[in-house]
């Protein structure tokens, strides 16, 4: 399974929206709709390389400083493959 790894920054979010979000019962942020501005992209064939890549962003100081994150999110092979 091959794998994409991304490092995004974090949209920040008012105190009220938050209150509002909450009293609606909703989420906050929806990725499927408005995902996070990306910073960088990388593409691993295996879980293990893509671990070894999320940890070496993960480093970064805006990463490790709560600006930014890094997701690791599992892609299905093709047809065929």
């Amino acid at each position: 399974m091959r794998f994409l790894i991304v490092r995004t920054d974090i949209r920040a979010a008012a105190d009220a929206d938050l209150a509002a979000v909450f009293a609606r019962g909703g989420r906050l942020r929806d990725e499927q709709t408005a995902p996070e501005p990306r910073r960088q992209t990388l593409h691993a064939e295996d879980r293990e390389a893509a671990l070894t890549l999320a940890r070496a962003l993960a480093a970064v100081g805006a990463v490790r400083s709560g600006r930014q994150r890094v997701k690791v999110l599992p892609i299905d092979d093709p047809p065929g493959r």
